[in-house]
């Protein structure tokens, strides 16, 4: 008899799509009612955009993978420059302006993609802090190279298409597609691979998974995703400067990830809209001689962030300031269960199972021994 099960999606999966849509949708209708976002709001949605993008591409390495990978900016500078470059060459050919950054965008993922294959090969066979020199010696060699390349604008930087203040649209699009492609890909066989690794490698090689292969996979998802946020960055700044792509953005991004936590998608998005917003904000504020405090500043705030969340003196802080706790909380009050409600009964427990005698009865039955059966003394007395 075929026992039938009904799966249900689950919410917490959705958690992610309902934060950023909300964000999102609060400040279209802004733009929608007020005939446009303001320049300065337009830039800074569309950063904290990328910054979501980076970090959640980099957590699927870092959080995920459990390797510490420190050329993220690299792969960004390459999906930033190869992407404006082709878009520079098809802007006379794509009339318009969404095919053109959707055509721009795939180029330069697939060039971060192709970029990370190329460094994943030799180098995801190391380890540890071996890895991280190894990804920054690629950050710091591919902008070298692009910042002695003529072609690409040279020290001065590559000229670029600014699409205009509609770009924070397109660019919370693309952080859509990469949660999508992101919770998807760690919650199916895949991901689980992916993650056994950071567990345990050896038990993980020892169980059948080709690790190597995961690695790469990993590896370049993220550097595909880098590379679209590359190119949402030289469609808002121009020129497209090699300084930008530093080892400094890249430890950024990697505080994003960290503070964020690891393996946290939803804490990442959190991390790096809250870091993006206070660091556009201290560098528009701070100018003249206030300059030189900005990174003082920001690295105080850092330091904040870090002891909140891992000071024991603090945890009964933390858990009264709970988000996602109160949320629970409210839910449970405002879906609260009446005292004739009943749960449906479960098809997978095993005294719900249909059999011809109820389970009550069967334990409540009285057994008596039988005793028709009487053994044969004559033998036992024979082999005496």
């Amino acid at each position: 008899m075929a026992i039938k099960t009904s799966v249900k999606p689950k919410i917490k999966n959705c958690t992610n799509y309902f934060i950023v849509g909300a964000f999102f949708l609060v400040f279209l209708i802004i733009d929608l009612a007020s005939g446009g976002l303001r320049n300065s709001s337009s830039i800074l949605l569309t950063k904290i955009a990328y910054s979501i993008i980076l970090a959640v591409s980099l957590n699927i390495v870092v959080g995920f993978l459990g390797e510490l990978s420190l050329g993220h900016a690299g792969f960004m500078c390459v999906g930033a420059y190869i992407g404006c470059f082709f878009e520079n060459i098809l802007a006379d050919i794509i009339p318009s302006k969404i095919l053109l950054i959707i055509a721009a965008m795939i180029i330069g993922g697939l060039a971060a993609a192709l970029s990370g294959i190329v460094i994943g090969i030799p180098t995801l066979r190391l380890k540890g802090d071996y890895l991280a020199i190894a990804t920054l010696a690629f950050g710091e060699i591919v902008r070298t190279i692009f910042k002695n390349q003529a072609v690409f604008g040279g020290a001065l930087g590559l000229t670029t298409h600014r699409y205009g203040k509609s770009l924070w649209i397109i660019a919370f699009a693309v952080v859509f597609i990469c949660l999508f492609i992101t919770q998807n890909l760690m919650l199916s066989k895949q991901g689980r691979a992916i993650k056994a690794i950071r567990d345990n490698e050896i038990a993980a090689r020892a169980m059948g998974v080709n690790v190597t292969y995961y690695k790469m996979v990993a590896f370049v998802i993220s550097a595909f995703f880098a590379g679209i946020a590359g190119v949402i960055y030289g469609n808002l700044i121009s020129p497209v400067s090699n300084t930008f792509f530093d080892f400094n953005y890249s430890i950024e991004i990697l505080v994003m990830v960290v503070l964020g936590g690891m393996g946290n998608i939803t804490g990442s998005i959190l991390a790096a809209t809250v870091l993006t917003f206070v660091n556009v904000k201290l560098t528009t504020q701070l100018s003249g001689d206030l300059a030189a405090l900005k990174n003082l500043i920001y690295a105080l705030i850092l330091i904040v962030i870090v002891v909140y969340n891992n000071a024991p003196a603090l945890r009964g802080l933390r858990e009264k300031l709970d988000f996602f706790k109160f949320v629970t909380g409210l839910k449970e009050k405002l879906f609260k269960k009446k005292p004739g409600d009943s749960e449906p009964p479960s098809t997978a427990s095993w005294d719900k199972i249909p059999t011809k005698i109820d389970m009550d009865a069967l334990l409540s039955t009285d057994v008596t021994p039988d005793k028709s059966f009487e053994a044969d003394k004559s033998a036992s007395r024979r082999k005496e």
